[in-house]
């Protein structure tokens, strides 16, 4: 992808006054808040209540695995969270129509919901196989799902995959290589299975994080909870290179952290901006720099 210039490293994203609590942090990048900020939906999930989805889409969006519903977590997107497509159609034949809405506002909710799991259900059409192989464990099934749902005709906007245990306090070395290999040769067989049905040119993937991690390393091998980190941006309409600041390794904060150098809102402008052609300033409440890479 890097040889084919079809992979952006951005360098530096974080934002001021950085959190590093996982909770807190990870609520800040889901929701796009400011780190004194408190609301309530995804930034997706924003997005897509003011500029919806057609409504012949599947779904809004689709989490693979566990983990919350992250940036899609809001009570105005069809967002569905499942480990397979084929395990979520078999549930969602477990649902029945009612004949009329009860009164009870509850319930009305769960019914509504059920329904939208048929409608989805429906329109989803797993099964697809592919040439390109997938690796073997979570990330790479995870990707194979991904593949599945892209391949998907009634459309989905967003699929969000998770790949844990970057939380690396101690012998990082060996785990940082393995977890990096599980990241290549998981987006690897991605990317193959996307060209194979000609979705690669129409599709973005991007990376995020809760935070970086800090510049020294400790007494055990690890580093600790940073701030700046460097996110990937591929897909066959990105303008691969560089982007962002080279780490200020001279310029470290009193805690021995890096300074960002991209605000994780401009690399979310980035998307709604460049790529789907929302209003950025209004889903994120505010203007911020986007990145020229789409």
């Amino acid at each position: 992808m890097w040889d084919a210039r079809q992979l952006a490293v951005v360098q530096g994203v974080g934002y001021p006054d950085p959190n590093l609590s996982h909770f807190r942090s990870i609520e800040i990048w889901d929701t796009a808040s400011k780190s004194d900020e408190y609301l309530d939906e995804g930034w997706l999930a924003r997005a897509f209540e003011r500029s919806p989805c057609p409504a012949s889409f599947a779904a809004d969006g689709v989490v693979v695995g566990a983990g919350g519903m992250g940036p899609l977590a809001g009570r105005g997107v069809r967002a569905l969270a499942l480990a397979s497509p084929e395990q979520f159609l078999r549930n969602a034949r477990l649902a029945r129509p009612e004949p009329a809405a009860p009164r009870n506002e509850a319930l009305a909710h769960i019914l509504r919901v059920e329904h939208d799991v048929r409608v989805s259900a429906e329109r989803l059409h797993p099964g697809r196989s592919f040439a390109a192989a997938f690796p073997q464990g979570p990330f790479g099934n995870a990707a194979g799902t991904a593949a599945q749902l892209a391949a998907n005709p009634a459309g989905i906007a967003v699929v969000r995959l998770s790949l844990g245990s970057f939380d690396t306090h101690a012998n990082q070395k060996g785990q940082h290589a393995n977890l990096l290999r599980q990241l290549g040769e998981g987006l690897a067989s991605l990317r193959a299975a996307l060209m194979e049905i000609d979705r690669w040119n129409s599709t973005v993937i991007a990376t995020y994080a809760e935070f970086g991690r800090r510049a020294r390393e400790n007494e055990s091998g690890g580093t600790d909870h940073g701030t700046a980190s460097a996110h990937f941006v591929m897909g066959g309409a990105v303008k691969g290179g560089l982007y962002g600041a080279v780490p200020a390794l001279e310029r470290l904060d009193a805690n021995g952290n890096l300074p960002h150098a991209v605000d994780f809102r401009g690399y979310y402008a980035t998307f709604l901006d460049r790529w789907w052609g929302m209003d950025a300033a209004a889903v994120l409440g505010g203007r911020y720099r986007s990145l020229e890479l789409v």
